[in-house]
């Protein structure tokens, strides 16, 4: 019996998909990562902590990612622009009263971070990008999962908090890889997007590399797998 597939279309002002980021200089990706895309499952389920036993379920299941874009003026399909954001982090607050403090960073003993509290950090968004991600599921998570997606637990963002969609990201449930796609592609049309790529699981035909992005145990203390993926260019 094939795996019910999950359509979730991910469109936005600004999205960020980290993979490798750090503190001082948050990047993003291209498309959504594989850790990013369950962590939105995660926060519409309200499932907090470790969920190593949920992950688990999703590792050995596909994820199909397609980019949307939208054409310039000569007719011709653009990738997604991206935007620096420059961010000051711990500025202004007074270290001597007990709330404020909370908000300059420390170091993991909670003393005085090195060269002060303040810190600059850069961080990169995508700009007006559109995604359709098709993901196969265990089926006894099919109907807690449409249900959580749209009256979500936790609100949904796209990637960070501040990254906030315009679109509703749940459209619908499937029976395989390609009934999802072709519902996104008739969702492309009608919002005058055209495909870009396509990012698949494991080798075909393209630019492939290893992401670490498969997510083994969320909280404090995160653990990820390694995956190849493909990138198609239309």
């Amino acid at each position: 019996m094939n795996a019910p597939h999950l359509l979730l279309w991910l469109e936005g002002p600004l999205q960020s998909w980290g993979v490798n980021a750090k503190f001082s200089r948050r990047t993003t990706l291209d498309f959504p990562s594989r850790s990013a895309v369950l962590g939105l499952l995660c926060a519409a389920l309200g499932a907090g902590g470790e969920q190593k036993e949920l992950l688990a379920l999703f590792k050995p299941l596909r994820q199909t990612v397609v980019a949307y874009t939208r054409m310039d003026k000569e007719g011709k399909a653009a990738p997604a622009l991206q935007l620096r954001d420059f961010h000051m982090v711990g500025s202004g607050y007074d270290d001597k009263d007990p709330w404020q403090t909370l908000h300059i960073p420390k170091t993991s003993e909670q003393k005085a971070a090195v060269g002060g509290g303040a810190k600059l950090t850069y961080r990169y968004y995508l700009q007006d990008a559109a995604f359709a991600v098709a993901l196969a599921m265990p089926a006894n998570l099919q109907t807690s999962l449409a249900e959580a997606l749209v009256t979500p637990h936790w609100d949904i963002s796209l990637g960070r908090k501040c990254c906030v969609p315009t679109e509703f990201v749940y459209q619908g449930m499937y029976p395989s890889t390609d009934a999802a796609l072709q519902r996104a592609e008739e969702l492309s049309r009608e919002k005058q997007r055209q495909e870009l790529f396509r990012v698949l699981d494991g080798e075909h035909e393209g630019e492939q590399f290893i992401l670490p992005d498969v997510p083994l145990q969320f909280g404090p203390d995160k653990l990820y797998g390694e995956r190849l993926v493909t990138v198609m260019a239309q």
